[in-house]
């Protein structure tokens, strides 16, 4: 393996045999003059592939001890959640939780916003946020407080394929916590967090509002018209939510929903009702 440049003196730019440009940890291996050949490979403790040329000053002031234990939560979470996540996870990650660390040691309390809503939005993201603070306890004899398991459970979230970014994510939090005290409301029902049915519509809105973000509202066919009359007819009561919720949106978010969109709400909306009123029996 080549050496080719020296990030910090445990961390340096090299190629395999291939010509592949990685990053290698190791215990000196930035040391030597580069570039240099690195013949005993078992001095390489870490490597990481594709990693952004932006991210080299990440790798320079984040202490190995602490990059290293975000690369073991990040790759935790790959295992568990079983879906693709941002490959940048691990940078990001120890970005965040190095300046957690100083914060926490300098005794400066972390905000942690919609706490409740992430840990039951999310509930198993959250519950590998706070697993990693165990591995930060174990690798780094560092104690942050349970709260830091919510910014970490966002991180993770933020990485899955299917979230654009940290604002995205928040907001689609916010959102459905809007939207789910409106249909309380409206519907005079309480709904169950913890159930299948409200999980499935917390995801629904969650893909909802990526797709106003990137403006792409769905816009099905005239059958998808046909079939909002129907339900609409056959469920006033959940249709009149949904005007609610529509013009809600479109009032605090500048967001219209489509008559696809409409018809997703009036199903999922009349799916959460639907269990609860059964449960009531």
């Amino acid at each position: 393996m080549k050496i080719t440049k020296k990030i910090n003196n445990n961390v340096a730019l090299a190629q395999d045999a291939k010509g592949r440009e990685l990053i290698v940890f190791g215990k000196g291996v930035g040391f030597p003059a580069t570039p240099y050949e690195l013949t005993d490979l078992s001095r390489v403790q870490r490597t990481f592939y594709d990693v952004d040329e932006k991210y080299f000053d990440l790798l320079r002031d984040v202490p190995q001890q602490v990059f290293l234990a975000a690369d073991d939560i990040a790759e935790t979470a790959r295992e568990e959640l079983g879906c693709p996540l941002n490959p940048n996870l691990t940078y990001v990650l120890a970005d965040h939780l190095n300046y957690a660390i100083q914060r926490c040691r300098e005794g400066v309390p972390l905000r942690t916003p919609l706490a409740y809503d992430i840990r039951h939005l999310y509930p198993q993201e959250y519950e590998l946020a706070h697993s990693a603070l165990s591995t930060l306890r174990e690798q780094l004899q560092v104690a942050l407080p349970d709260s830091e398991a919510v910014s970490i459970a966002l991180h993770i979230i933020t990485a899955e394929a299917e979230v654009g970014d940290m604002h995205a994510t928040m907001l689609a939090t916010k959102v459905i916590t809007e939207i789910s005290q409106l249909v309380e409301d409206n519907l005079d029902v309480h709904l169950d967090k913890d159930s299948f049915s409200y999980s499935r519509f917390a995801m629904h809105m969650r893909y909802l509002v990526q797709r106003m973000i990137e403006g792409k509202a769905l816009d099905g066919d005239e059958s998808m018209v046909a079939m909002l009359r129907t339900m609409r007819r056959e469920y006033p009561q959940v249709y009149a939510c949904v005007e609610q919720v529509t013009a809600f949106l479109e009032k605090n978010y500048h967001w219209h929903c489509t008559n696809e969109e409409q018809l997703y709400l009036l199903m999922h909306i009349h799916r959460v009702q639907a269990e609860r009123a059964g449960a009531e029996e």
